[in-house]
């Protein structure tokens, strides 16, 4: 929690972060792995790596005991990137469900001998596809 007492805005980056990694990462060891990582295309010689990342705060996310929910889903995916979206919501059987935050992340493949940016594997599409959806979208999306 921060002064104001809210859970900080770097902290639920780092929850975003959270979220990615198991969604898309195994740790090697069949006790660890959670039901959660099954989009791991299962290759070592690609890696992503996040190119950029946006957040929209819509709420002041009290602390809470309970873990909150996060939804995770490919909004886009392109040659040699993928972007992810995510909505932080209130936990499960918390009335009335609050949406805190949403987030777009998007990544791109490298190879990881040399970190050179590379296309997207087919067996990364074929573990992604049934999850891609719509982006997320933003509400207060700034003007230029």
């Amino acid at each position: 929690m921060d002064a104001y007492g809210h859970v900080n805005n770097v902290e639920i980056l780092r929850l975003i972060e959270e979220a990615r990694v198991r969604v898309l990462w195994r740790s090697g060891s069949q006790a660890d792995d959670l039901p959660t990582a099954v989009l791991d295309p299962g290759t070592d010689d690609t890696w992503t790596v996040v190119a950029r990342l946006e957040a929209e705060y819509l709420a002041q996310m009290p602390y809470l005991r309970q873990p909150i929910d996060i939804e995770v889903w490919f909004g886009a995916i392109g040659g040699a990137s993928v972007d992810m979206s995510f909505e932080l919501f209130s936990p499960t059987g918390v009335a009335p469900r609050v949406l805190y935050a949403r987030a777009a992340v998007t990544l791109v493949t490298v190879t990881a001998a040399d970190g050179r940016p590379t296309r997207i594997p087919p067996s990364f599409r074929v573990a992604w596809a049934d999850f891609t959806e719509e982006p997320v979208e933003f509400s207060r999306r700034s003007r230029a």
